[in-house]
């Protein structure tokens, strides 16, 4: 097995970074790095410095492993929060950036953080355990303070831990499909104070008199686009956020992943007022931006939430990741779902307070899981 370290998708390639891709994970797709590096999202001036780790056949060259990652100058665009950990190594005089980070930028979901070729013969654990140790060999030669891996699966947790990485907890929430033939099937599980705050908010949603439509694959348009990247920057002008995704990549992913892209648009006469964009591959559902340009009582609930479970009823989806954070998820049938990621901090000072801080923050995780109320019908409720 032989290592390359490349800088951008296009010295990877299509091809070769096809035969690497996740079946049920969008943001592992080659159009979405390249859509991230062509609109200057990513690379010089943003923070987010790509180092490709390419693992080739010894025999024929050909890839039969990747893991990306990014040297970081800062901590923005990760939803795994380290900023705790910077001002303990600033307030010792050391610095903590730069950083190594394997993580999907700006893109909280969860799945391979490292891609094997199905066809290889070379066993897929040596091919984990070598690129996990280059990203380690990188990060002591660099002189960078650590390696982070976000979002990664909970398969992934052995390969990291068997090379040193502390493994810290998150919580999210996410809908499960339970073979729900449609929404009321859905409803009918629920609680009834549950069930009847979700009709109630439909109700409110739907009397604005707005056309509301989920459009995927052909029905997209280029000025689909545009209206999404103008959303995405109101959203980001009224929480006075940081504008990660920069010109040009709504156009590209929409040109590019259509098939992947689901769009549920809210309109009133004929002019796109909202809308929540999300992305689908396998049978897994990702929600990721929404935005609107005027406020209308429990829209978002509806774009973000409720459209696109009928839309995974509908579309046999069996997962649906609705983003970061958000315990309001649960009353609307979301539940509390584990999110896991690993560290490994390279100075002995830091890193054993560190990682008792990851050791303590996994049991607070744990028992806020065991707290939690589900909104659903237990076996012995009508």
């Amino acid at each position: 097995m032989k290592l390359r370290i490349l800088k951008t998708v296009s010295e990877i390639g299509l091809e070769t970074w096809r035969s690497l891709e996740s079946p049920d994970f969008p943001f592992n797709d080659y159009e979405f790095f390249a859509a991230l590096e062509s609109s200057g999202s990513i690379g010089k001036g943003s923070g987010w410095q790509p180092i490709y780790l390419l693992a080739e056949d010894d025999d024929d060259s050909k890839a039969i492993g990747l893991l990306y990652a990014f040297a970081k100058q800062h901590s923005y665009g990760e939803y795994i929060f380290d900023w705790q950990w910077a001002n303990f190594y600033q307030a010792n005089g050391v610095d903590y950036y730069p950083k190594l980070l394997t993580s999907v930028p700006f893109t909280p979901a969860t799945g391979p953080r490292i891609l094997i070729s199905s066809s290889t013969a070379v066993d897929p654990l040596l091919i984990r355990s070598t690129l996990i140790k280059a990203a380690l060999e990188i990060s002591v030669n660099s002189r960078l303070s650590s390696y982070h891996a976000l979002f990664i699966e909970k398969e992934e947790i052995p390969f990291f831990e068997s090379e040193g990485l502390a493994v810290r907890y998150s919580m999210q929430y996410h809908w499960h499909n339970r073979g729900y033939k449609s929404f009321e099937d859905f409803l009918a599980q629920l609680v009834g104070k549950r069930r009847r705050d979700i009709v109630r908010e439909r109700s409110r949603a739907q009397s604005h008199g707005l056309t509301i439509e989920c459009l995927s694959g052909d029905d997209l348009k280029p000025e689909h686009a545009k209206v999404m990247e103008a959303l995405y920057q109101t959203t980001t002008d009224k929480k006075n956020a940081i504008a990660y995704l920069q010109g040009g990549f709504f156009q590209k992913i929409f040109a590019t992943m259509a098939p992947s892209i689901v769009l549920v648009l809210a309109s009133l006469d004929g002019q796109p007022i909202a809308g929540a964009l999300n992305f689908r591959k396998g049978k897994k559902l990702y929600g990721r931006y929404w935005g609107s340009f005027e406020h209308y009582q429990d829209l978002h609930f509806e774009l973000c939430y409720y459209q696109t479970i009928e839309y995974a009823i509908q579309n046999g989806i069996e997962i649906f990741e609705a983003g970061a954070q958000g315990e309001h998820k649960i009353q609307r049938g979301f539940l509390p779902s584990l999110t896991y990621s690993a560290h490994k901090i390279f100075d002995d000072r830091f890193a054993q307070p560190i990682e008792a801080f990851v050791r303590e923050e996994r049991t607070a995780v744990d028992e806020a899981l065991l707290q939690m109320t589900s909104p659903y019908k237990s076996s012995g409720d009508k």
